[in-house]
């Protein structure tokens, strides 16, 4: 098996970020982080990715954009998160 591919678009002082990535290291993930605090390049791929995010973290997986923390736990609860971070 090869690891999914998971970037997670940031900022500095958020409370959701840092909870997200716990749950991604708690898990031995591999991730990309894209800081975007002030604005840049980073923030216009995002947007151009998922423009609806108006929210942060945005986090994907294999390119598929899953959401924000709450997203990425609730798919942890229901179980179909390791499914999603492991590929054939």
């Amino acid at each position: 098996m090869t690891a999914a591919k998971v970037e997670i678009y940031t900022r500095m002082m958020c409370g959701y970020c840092t909870r997200a990535k716990q749950l991604l290291d708690a898990k031995g993930v591999d991730y990309v982080e894209y800081d975007v605090t002030m604005g840049g390049p980073d923030k216009a791929r995002m947007l151009q990715r998922q423009p609806s995010a108006r929210t942060l973290p945005q986090i994907f997986i294999d390119d598929v954009a899953i959401g924000g923390c709450d997203d990425l736990h609730a798919l942890d609860r229901a179980g179909q998160l390791e499914a999603m971070l492991a590929t054939a």
